[in-house]
């Protein structure tokens, strides 16, 4: 089994996410930041929320999931998920 690499995701408000490596990396710019060698294993976000934030991650680790369990999701499933997360009261 192999050992999964955590990254810090720190908020505006200070909050610290950790959270995998892989759900860390569907952000492309959380993935630029750390293959520019702007932050290893903390990554500062300054313009991010802890709401904002723990919604991106939600949003990554699904897409992570879905590409990690044996029966993966229908395309059309994974609009539709996506069409009612971005739903905005």
């Amino acid at each position: 089994m192999a050992l999964t690499k955590n990254i810090t995701l720190k908020s505006l408000d200070g909050e610290a996410f950790e959270v995998e490596e892989a759900v860390a990396v569907k952000s492309q710019m959380i993935k630029h930041m750390i293959e520019d060698n702007c932050a290893d294993n903390r990554v500062p976000l300054p313009n991010a929320t802890n709401k904002i934030l723990a919604e991106v991650i939600k949003y990554c680790k699904k897409h992570v999931d879905a590409n990690c369990i044996d029966e993966k999701p229908s395309e059309d499933e994974l609009t539709a998920w996506e069409a009612d997360f971005v739903k905005v009261d």
